[in-house]
């Protein structure tokens, strides 16, 4: 059942989500590193390798639903639960999922061409490498409004896929349903989504920029920026996935059997 919440429910959110990892933290960064070279293993994979890892996204991001689940209940998370989703007998309905994921996405950016002439496309799509040193081989600058264009159009489908894997794989929801319930969840959480996504920029963008000016500034060198800023990154990144429990968990309650796997 849905729950009502106000704007203040979205910072704790993401306090929620700090909460859980503080608990396991290496644990949780083992998962996500796990994630990152299975996810760049796929990539590899000819022709399917560029749509695989969108498709999949729903199926991994049960893992860390999982994971969260397990360290709230006080059990260690292992390895293995990066397959959960795999595991699951909605798998089917996951990657269908996971195919409108990569539909929406695709619809979105390809929408980006209407402000920018195809600017943000091409740079996504191109596979030539990039030269900061000519003009010609980065971006336009008319991408950031395609960009941007892409944003507003996605943000219909992100609202309706936020929730969209736990209510498929933990409520057995169908996928019409599950991305129905998910929007109009989100959209009734309206400012606490606004406080969490800006909590969020905050967090992940505004604050390791000031971090890395900061350190630039007393170190001076680049080096330096890298190997302080990339733990910090990493941290934030998988405290961002960490956050990503407590609110189905406020909005839907707390799934009512644990498996451990």
């Amino acid at each position: 059942m849905m729950m009502k919440l106000n704007s203040d429910i979205g910072w704790s959110w993401v306090k929620e989500g700090f909460q859980l990892f503080r608990k396991q933290p290496v644990e949780m960064l083992a998962l996500f590193f796990a994630y990152m070279f299975l996810t760049m293993g796929i990539g590899l994979i000819p022709v399917l390798g560029q749509f695989l890892p969108l498709i999949l996204v729903p199926t991994f991001s049960m893992s860390f639903m999982q994971a969260c689940r397990q360290i709230e209940a006080g059990q260690r998370v292992h390895p293995n639960v990066l397959l959960t989703g795999f595991r699951s007998p909605a798998l089917p309905r996951l990657l269908m999922l996971g195919l409108l994921y990569l539909i929406a996405a695709i619809v979105a950016i390809g929408a980006s061409a209407l402000v920018d002439g195809g600017a943000f496309w091409d740079f996504l799509t191109s596979q030539k490498p990039i030269n900061p040193q000519d003009p010609k081989s980065m971006p336009a600058a008319a991408m950031f409004w395609g960009m941007l264009c892409s944003a507003v159009v996605y943000l219909p489908a992100l609202m309706a896929f936020w929730f969209a894997a736990p209510l498929v794989a933990w409520q057995n929801m169908g996928v019409g349903k599950a991305v129905f319930y998910s929007f109009f969840a989100v959209r009734g959480a309206g400012k606490a989504f606004a406080v969490y996504g800006l909590a969020w920029l905050g967090l992940g963008v505004l604050l390791p920029m000031i971090l890395s000016l900061m350190v630039a500034v007393i170190v001076g060198k680049a080096i330096a920026v890298v190997i302080i800023m990339m733990p910090v990154s990493l941290a934030l990144t998988v405290v961002m996935y960490c956050s990503f429990y407590p609110p189905y968990t406020h909005i839907f309650g707390k799934h009512d059997q644990l498996n451990a796997e």
